[in-house]
């Protein structure tokens, strides 16, 4: 199927879909309301990141205006309460929280977001590492449904417009068995994502399906482009990981081809060298080239950091290493 969209048809190009996911134009929303709700919060005392002697301008192809920092709420360490994580979240630099569906609290949510001014941008799938959508079981993947779709609905409530899924384990089956089985299950969920305004985001992490986990670095998109594309609508795409398969190829390449499926970014730092994962901007990838390529796909959006987590201080470390990979 062409980059261009569903059958030729670009969702982008023909307005089906928000390019802009995260960046909270009037287009980004289905309900014109919601989006003022969530603009006035990033309007009224937002706190913009401070670069210190760092400037965008001076990082080529920098990202500035284009990506909006926001971080995993288990990142966020210390704060009596959900309100004081936020504030914590706030103070740091970061525009956004992304919260975990279910197993948090909605009015809770609710009350951290109104007295923070802090919007939630997404939120995780809760439980999806071990209720699969790939389960050869057919109770599990019921279960698995169920979770998504209280994922969307919470997260619809409380103002966020995305979920981050984990679709499920190569383990559970031999490719051709689990990739149908969870393309099924997970379709089962969009027409309720369409209805709320909420996209499923489909994560890119180490769990043997859709790459070789033993090969090499050569590696490309072309398997989470075709799973994608199985399910024809604007409403599932990715949360592209940058960290996650610098192991296995191109992280530029992979962008370039994902183009407008990569809704929303997760980052964290990977050295091929020692094989591990390190704070964001350090290891070997190549963040030059990964600018430039989320420039040529014009991405605008979210981008969630994915490392340990930690108090003020150290929250305030991981957002300027998000300014100085990015060109924030």
């Amino acid at each position: 199927m062409p980059d261009g969209g569903f059958e030729g048809l670009s969702p982008i190009k023909t307005g089906l879909v928000p390019r802009l996911v995260g960046t909270m134009t009037p287009d980004s929303f289905s309900n014109r309301r919601r989006f003022l709700q969530q603009a006035s919060l990033l309007a009224a005392g937002a706190v913009w990141p401070s670069r210190g002697a760092f400037a965008a301008a001076e990082v080529p192809d920098a990202m500035a205006g284009r990506i909006y920092k926001t971080l995993k709420v288990g990142m966020i360490k210390g704060g009596a309460n959900l309100t004081e994580k936020f504030k914590i979240a706030k103070e740091a630099g970061f525009m956004g929280v992304e919260m975990g569906f279910p197993g948090n609290d909605v009015a809770e949510t609710k009350k951290a977001i109104a007295e923070s001014g802090l919007p939630v941008d997404g939120s995780v799938c809760g439980e999806h590492w071990s209720i699969r959508h790939t389960s050869p079981d057919a109770d599990t993947r019921a279960k698995a449904l169920e979770n998504l779709k209280t994922a969307l609905r919470q997260t619809r409530e409380v103002g966020g417009h995305s979920v981050l899924l984990v679709v499920g384990k190569g383990e559970d089956g031999p490719e051709n068995e689990i990739w149908p089985r969870s393309v099924e299950n997970i379709a089962k969920a969009v027409p309720l994502a369409a209805e709320l305004g909420v996209q499923i985001v489909i994560e890119n992490v180490w769990n043997q399906f859709c790459y070789d986990h033993n090969g090499g670095s050569d590696q490309t998109a072309d398997k989470f482009v075709k799973y994608v594309d199985e399910f024809r609508s604007p409403w599932v795409g990715m949360q592209f990981d940058i960290g996650n398969h610098w192991k296995y190829g191109s992280m530029g390449g992979w962008i370039r081809q994902l183009g407008h499926r990569v809704l929303k970014l997760d980052v964290k730092g990977f050295s091929r060298k020692l094989n591990k994962f390190t704070p964001i901007g350090e290891g070997d990838i190549d963040y030059a080239d990964v600018r430039k390529a989320l420039r040529e796909i014009n991405f605008h959006g979210w981008l969630a950091a994915e490392v340990a987590g930690g108090d003020l201080d150290y929250l305030k470390g991981v957002a300027s290493q998000m300014d100085q990979a990015f060109g924030l």
